[in-house]
């Protein structure tokens, strides 16, 4: 059964000291469109209004960085986000570009571990069935 009868959607969002300034980093980063919120503080990206998805962005004034590797006693990530890129490289110089840092920890070669502003992990990925074939 779908979630709305009219229009599929989906969204995810994620907390922040400043919903606003997450969101234009994201927007960024994706190449997105910011989409503020009305009571200004948060907002959402999405490639175009009629997406059917979007990522949003919320102040939490009570938000606490998370660690990543986790460590015990320390606030843990609940979620990455995952986002595939034809050139890892370009894509780290990119996101560091608009405001992203590279995690310590890098588990893997096809991956790159990032942190956005509000320390949240997301990872730029290569597609490994492209690496086996040589493309």
């Amino acid at each position: 059964m779908p979630l709305r009868r009219r229009k599929q959607w989906w969204g995810v969002t994620l907390d922040a000291p400043d919903g606003v300034a997450l969101g234009r980093f994201y927007s960024r980063l994706l190449d997105w469109k910011f989409y503020p919120a009305e009571n200004g503080l948060g907002g959402a990206v999405a490639p175009s209004e009629q997406a059917g998805f979007n990522l949003g962005f919320q102040t939490e004034e009570k938000y606490v960085r998370p660690v990543w590797p986790a460590v015990d006693g320390q606030p843990q990530m609940s979620m990455h986000l995952e986002i595939e890129v034809d050139d890892l490289e370009e894509a780290v110089a990119h996101a560091v570009s608009v405001g992203a840092t590279v995690a310590g920890f890098q588990p893997q070669a096809s991956v790159r571990v990032m942190l956005d502003p509000a320390g949240h992990p997301f990872c730029l990925y290569l597609d490994e069935s492209e690496l086996d074939e040589g493309k």
